[in-house]
């Protein structure tokens, strides 16, 4: 607890106070935001904040002081501060454990509005982005259900289980390992970019066959 707290003092007080009571401006309270929101926010290098003031906190490499154990002891800190969500364990977020179809439904009812149906990711309003979830950890994935981070609303145990979360993360992690067998992916972003590249590609290929034979009757008459 002594580490965590050394470790909150030298990295987080500036914008969230030395209690954790949050300073207007810079950063708000964390009493009662939990271990979970914690583990989330600094294993993703979202905090510490290198921008306090951007529309949101982006994923980034993470300093050299954030290790496994860093995190462990600045999240049981906070944790001490107001309680909150707890990180999950090894068995909650176990890809192998969870039914990627009912998962997938799942997703496809409550995240793909904001995640695109493959968690690619998508803008929102007023320079707020719906992150990509490719690169995050199933842990990771468990802990933003159960605390909403920045734009993400909150998915409680009563909304969604934790049986159904797990299910939701066996088929985000599924979907990773899928291929794309028709070539390109165009990042699974949707129909609006495949639409988009069928369109240029398709008027490109008109255009030319166009000129290719204006070009030849042109040639026979001369």
């Amino acid at each position: 607890m002594a580490n965590g707290k050394a470790l909150f003092e030298a990295n987080c007080s500036s914008c969230h106070g030395l209690n954790g009571q949050g300073v207007p401006g810079n950063g708000p309270s964390l009493i009662g935001v939990g271990a979970a929101s914690v583990d989330f926010q600094v294993s993703s290098g979202r905090m510490p904040a290198a921008n306090s003031t951007g529309p949101q906190a982006p994923r980034k490499a993470l300093p050299e002081w954030v290790t496994p154990e860093a995190i462990d002891d600045l999240a049981a800190y906070v944790q001490s501060l107001g309680g909150g969500p707890t990180r999950p364990t090894a068995d909650m977020v176990d890809p192998a454990k969870g039914d990627p179809a009912k998962g997938g439904e799942l997703f496809r009812a409550n995240c793909i509005q904001c995640h695109n149906w493959v968690g690619a990711g998508g803008a929102l309003t007023e320079g707020k982005h719906a992150p990509s979830l490719n690169k995050s950890t199933p842990t990771q994935i468990y802990e933003a259900m159960i605390t909403g981070p920045q734009a993400m609303p909150v998915f409680n145990d009563t909304t969604i289980t934790p049986e159904q979360k797990r299910d939701m993360i066996a088929y985000i992690v599924k979907v990773r390992e899928q291929v794309d067998p028709g070539g390109s992916g165009l990042g699974r972003i949707g129909p609006v970019t495949e639409g988009l590249v069928g369109w240029v590609v398709g008027i490109g290929l008109l255009s030319l066959a166009s000129i290719w034979i204006t070009a030849k009757r042109r040639a026979k008459t001369k």
